[in-house]
């Protein structure tokens, strides 16, 4: 008997990982069904795995049935910048995966994968680290069977802005070193995948400089 494909909720899919991400998952028939939860519409995207649903994520735990899924791929994710204060960036990049780690557990999945960050530690002096670190902790706290954390460092890709720090990281990304190389979205979205179909039970933790072999291997 053939297995059957898994569900899978996808949080972050109008960013740069998350729409690479979508992608692969439309393209991979190991996913059957995508259950994506935005805050602004995913425009011309059409898929017959997909399901769109534009809510609130500060009234997350109304919509706890989305969350009875396999696997769950949180790269929801913002900057202090977008979001006008250091409380404001703390409430999206922890608030709401908190509140979603707790609601996966809850409804059962099995699997987490988040996008973290290079640096990521609770007990950094820089608050942009220190807050990603909060976060990892409070994934690995909670009983899922697999946890996969990537943390990649500056990200390439097609963005909506213009971001004069990504010609400089391309530029200088052949002379960087590997821990602090700057890696392309889709590399990210393909690490991710590779190990939502390994599915290994247990914490994996995946390093920006490991990103690149781990998805294509």
């Amino acid at each position: 008997m053939a297995e059957r494909g898994k569900s899978v909720l996808l949080a972050g899919a109008t960013g740069l990982v998350g729409g690479a991400l979508l992608g692969r998952l439309f393209a991979d028939a190991a996913f059957a069904k995508i259950t994506v939860i935005a805050r602004r519409p995913l425009t011309h995207v059409r898929h017959r795995k997909l399901s769109v649903h534009m809510l609130d994520f500060d009234k997350l735990d109304q919509h706890a049935d989305l969350f009875h899924v396999d696997q769950i791929f949180w790269a929801l994710g913002t900057t202090i910048k977008q979001a006008g204060s250091r409380e404001g960036f703390r409430a999206v990049d922890f608030g709401y995966a908190e509140k979603a780690v707790r609601l996966g557990a809850q409804a059962g999945a099995k699997h987490f994968l988040l996008v973290s960050a290079l640096g990521a530690d609770i007990d950094s002096g820089v608050f942009y680290n220190r807050v990603k670190g909060e976060t990892e902790q409070i994934v690995m706290a909670l009983p899922y069977r697999s946890v996969t954390i990537v943390r990649p460092s500056f990200l390439l890709g097609p963005r909506e802005e213009f971001r004069p720090g990504e010609l400089i990281a391309r530029q200088f990304a052949r002379f960087a070193p590997a821990k602090y190389r700057a890696v392309e979205a889709s590399d990210v979205a393909m690490a991710l995948v590779s190990a939502a179909k390994i599915d290994a039970p247990g914490h994996t933790i995946i390093e920006s400089r490991d990103i690149p072999r781990v998805g294509w291997k």
